[in-house]
């Protein structure tokens, strides 16, 4: 067992992705969960050139037109950079991919490259956030000269095995993909030096305990870790037990009301009125997320949606992962104004300038709640969360939003709508 703390813990879910911005003052405080230990005392850091970071990485950032860190970078940082395990607890849109990523790739600059046998890990629980990991780590990645591989499902495996033997750095992966290539001998981890978890709790509540644990039970001891959640309870904290040595803790506010900039309404209507609503809301004229619970709820919802004149596409899990890209390049573009999508499919996405998502089915837990949120009102912009709700759906639904901390407004929207209009500036589609 890899860094055990003991041998009694045994256990059984950012196009650029969080682009960081202006910090405040970092906020570290406790965190939940008996592994978490108290918040680590944070360095005041303004700058990243306040930072041990390589010049390579600096002069990419000042490229990229990345000025100051975001909280989570500046809480962080200087803790991974001296080489300790981090944990960080942080909403998506905080700047998790360049606190891990830049850590990670200055801790591996300059080691030789190996076929099959990469230097870092990244394990995140979807394809598209492996791929906007990807994307925006590349070209930190490509200023040290360091080979960087993505690898998930729905791709040609055997492409991936070519991409490994041909010998690469860093690899971004789910953990089911990265399993079958280490399985079938394409990938070996005894060389690596440090991994990243990032949305741990999200790999968690999809299944991935089993092959996340094998895959880290075969990074060498003594291999730094970095894991990142928005919540570290249940088999979180227990991946943080038996992987993570003395980590240094951080955490930034975990609210979607994060600093105000996301307005939270409760759209109260009777079933015969839901879909009215629904189409009203998706023809505001901007770009609109809507969650509804399953695959066949979102086809379903996609094809009424367009037969309202309203430019819909779905985003599930059944696509194949060329379907699932092209809808989202689409989707950013504006082709697609509509993207009606289950939380897994939706795990997270990072689009520019979302300005409203819409529960159309209530989420069962408020962790999904806040995630769905996430989606807008991301560094620094703002945006709004319209949650569609039966009578019957009102207790449940006061007390998921009381569990998130968010108070909500609440409107009662009879036949006819005109009271989206005032709330959200939706217009009839």
């Amino acid at each position: 067992m890899n860094r055990a703390h003991s041998p009694d813990d045994l256990l059984s879910p950012t196009g650029s992705s969080d682009s960081p911005g202006p910090a405040t003052s970092p906020a570290a405080g406790p965190t939940s969960g008996p592994a978490a230990g108290p918040a680590t005392p944070v360095p005041v850091v303004t700058s990243f050139a306040d930072l041990r970071l390589p010049a390579a990485l600096l002069r990419e950032l000042t490229r990229q037109g990345v000025s100051a860190p975001f909280a989570i970078q500046a809480a962080t940082l200087p803790n991974s950079l001296a080489g300790r395990d981090i944990l960080g607890r942080g909403r998506t849109g905080s700047g998790k991919t360049l606190a891990f990523g830049l850590a990670l790739l200055a801790r591996i600059a300059g080691q030789p490259r190996a076929a099959r046998r990469p230097r870092a890990v990244v394990l995140v629980p979807t394809r598209e956030l492996a791929q906007q990991v990807t994307e925006a780590l590349a070209p930190y990645a490509r200023s040290l000269g360091l080979g960087l591989v993505s690898v998930v499902g729905g791709r040609s495996i055997s492409g991936q095995a070519r991409a490994l033997r041909a010998g690469a750095e860093v690899v971004v992966a789910t953990p089911g993909r990265l399993a079958d290539l280490v399985e079938r001998g394409d990938c070996r981890l005894d060389r690596v030096a440090v991994t990243a978890l990032d949305e741990a709790d999200q790999m968690v509540n999809l299944g991935f305990l089993p092959q996340v644990t094998a895959l880290l039970d075969q990074v060498p001891p003594g291999a730094q870790h970095l894991l990142f959640s928005a919540t570290l309870d249940g088999d979180v904290d227990l991946l943080v037990r038996r992987y993570l040595t003395d980590p240094a803790v951080h955490a930034v506010e975990t609210s979607v009301d994060d600093a105000g900039r996301t307005e939270h309404h409760v759209v109260e209507v009777a079933a015969a009125d839901k879909h009215d609503a629904v189409s009203r809301l998706a023809a505001c004229g901007e770009r609109v997320l809507l969650f509804v619970e399953t695959r066949q709820a979102v086809d379903a919802l996609a094809e009424r949606l367009l037969g309202d004149g309203i430019r819909a596409a779905p985003l599930h899990g059944g696509r194949s992962q060329a379907q699932r890209s092209r809808t989202l390049e689409q989707f950013r573009a504006g082709q697609v104004t509509a993207l009606v999508a289950t939380n897994v499919a939706a795990r997270g996405l990072h689009i520019d300038d979302l300005g409203l998502v819409v529960n159309v089915d209530p989420p069962g837990h408020h962790k999904d709640y806040l995630h769905r949120g996430g989606r807008t009102a991301r560094a620094g912009a703002s945006g709004s969360v319209v949650t569609i709700v039966l009578p019957q759906q009102r207790r449940a639904v006061a007390q998921l939003l009381a569990q998130a901390g968010v108070v909500p407004q609440t409107t009662r929207v009879g036949s006819g709508g005109g009271e989206l209009s005032r709330i959200t500036g939706v217009r009839r589609p």
